[in-house]
C-alpha cells in the first residue's frame, strides 16, 4: 500500500462525523432532517511529513482550525449517505493533493533580440511616462 493509500486510510478512520441541519434548497426535508455532513479530523494523528503537512495546511486554508483539526462540511446532496461519501472523497482528494510535489518552473530563457525588444518597450514607456509630468513653463 502506498503511503498516500495508507494516510487516507488513516484519515478515514479517525474522522468523525456529525450531521447537522442543512440549508437551501429541498422542501421540508430540509426542516425535517439532518443531511449535512461535518466530518473533523485531526491532522496531526496523521503524522504527515513536514513538507506534506504545510501543503496540507495550505490546501486546507480555512477550514483547518488552530488545533489542527480539519473541519471539511458537505451538503450538496438530500441524503446523509450521499453528503457522508462526498465529504470522505473531499477528504481523500486534499490528502492526495498535498501529497503531490509541485512541479519546479524551469527558468525562461531570452534570446539577444528578444532582450533587445523588451529593453526598446521599457525605454517607450518610460518616454510615455516621462510626458505626463508637470508643464513647467522656463
Amino acid at each position: 500500500m502506498s503511503p498516500v493509500e495508507d494516510t487516507v486510510n488513516r484519515a478515514q478512520a479517525l474522522a468523525s462525523e456529525s450531521f447537522i441541519a442543512s440549508a437551501g434548497p429541498g422542501g421540508q426535508n430540509v426542516n425535517k432532517v439532518a443531511t449535512a455532513v461535518q466530518l473533523r479530523v485531526n491532522v496531526y494523528a496523521l503524522r504527515l511529513s513536514p513538507p506534506v503537512f504545510a501543503r496540507f495546511k495550505e490546501l486546507a486554508g480555512s477550514r483547518m482550525t488552530s488545533h489542527g483539526e480539519l473541519v471539511l462540511t458537505a451538503r450538496k446532496f438530500r441524503t446523509q449517505e450521499a453528503n457522508r461519501a462526498d465529504a470522505r472523497e473531499r477528504l481523500a482528494e486534499l490528502i492526495e493533493e498535498a501529497h503531490k510535489l509541485p512541479e519546479k518552473r524551469a527558468k525562461s530563457r531570452l534570446n539577444r533580440i528578444g532582450k533587445e525588444q523588451r529593453l526598446k518597450g521599457k525605454k517607450l514607456r518610460s518616454s510615455v511616462k516621462a510626458g505626463r509630468g508637470k508643464v513647467s513653463f522656463d
